[in-house]
């Protein structure tokens, strides 16, 4: 099934374009016309400079356990269940490309939001998460909870994100504890090479997720530039308004971006709605 744009508008005798799609989700067709009329193109994209990534080097090792196939089968299908369509491509390729419909296809970032917790949500038995909010969350003002589940996370999710371990933050109460996970370099966001696919298909829901649904307040802090990133379980996230990750600009190896790089002359740039 060939993702379609969700908007699009012709003008003549020269065509003025406008869709809410990004050009790398195009039928080629559509793709094509686009360059070729690129004189009267408007594309709604990051009026930001593009972020490189630095200090590149070899890729934290990972070896896969038994039951990463099934972790990652058990997520793609709930993606699919949510999306109502499924890429062709196996594996972890074909949840990239789930995501990026995720999150196209929505009307909001909010819309995106609320559809990835619903994803989180669905992968858990009913009631294990209300009884681990009543019974565990309130156990020594959240320590407990919040070191468990930053343990599952990494016995659970290195598929996902790969290679990471449990270290110590700082508590809003003063005092440090191990409930963090730091990520080397998350996979997610270097296979997506998307800044709004990693804010709004994980960071805000997974944060939501864990506070609503479990009781256990977290920050999720990723680093763009070397694609590291910092869980930090106990500690509860800036407001909106105040969190500098989304003012992040687009990734210089982003679809997108590099997408809006080759239609560059002559072009009305726009703040993309996604980032």
């Amino acid at each position: 099934m060939k993702m379609k744009p969700m908007a699009l508008a012709l003008h003549g005798p020269h065509q003025t374009i406008v869709s809410s799609c990004p050009i790398y989700l195009l039928p080629p067709s559509y793709s094509k016309s686009l360059l070729h009329n690129r004189r009267s193109l408007r594309v709604f994209c990051s009026s930001v400079p593009s972020k490189t990534m630095e200090g590149k080097g070899p890729k934290p090792e990972y070896k896969p356990g038994i039951l990463d196939d099934f972790f990652l089968n058990s997520f793609r299908n709930k993606f699919v269940k949510e999306v109502g369509w499924d890429s062709e491509k196996p594996g972890y390729d074909g949840l990239i490309e789930l995501a990026k419909a995720l999150m196209m296809n929505s009307r909001s970032n909010s819309h995106t939001k609320d559809a990835a917790v619903r994803i989180l949500n669905s992968l858990f038995p009913p009631f294990l998460l209300e009884l681990y909010k009543i019974l565990i969350a309130p156990i020594d003002g959240g320590k407990v909870a919040a070191m468990m589940v930053a343990r599952v996370t990494v016995l659970t999710c290195q598929w996902l994100m790969g290679t990471c371990t449990v270290n110590s933050v700082d508590l809003p109460d003063g005092t440090s504890c191990n409930s963090g996970v730091f990520v080397e370099r998350c996979k997610y966001l270097e296979e997506s090479k998307c800044v709004g696919i990693c804010i709004n298909t994980c960071k805000l829901p997974t944060q939501s997720f864990f506070k609503d649904y479990m009781g256990v307040p977290l920050v999720i802090e990723p680093n763009f530039s070397d694609y590291s990133c910092q869980f930090k379980f106990g500690v509860h996230p800036p407001l909106l308004e105040n969190d500098v990750t989304l003012e992040e600009p687009c990734l210089d190896i982003c679809p997108i971006a590099n997408k809006r790089r080759e239609i560059q002359r002559n072009v009305v740039v726009m703040k993309c709605p996604k980032a």
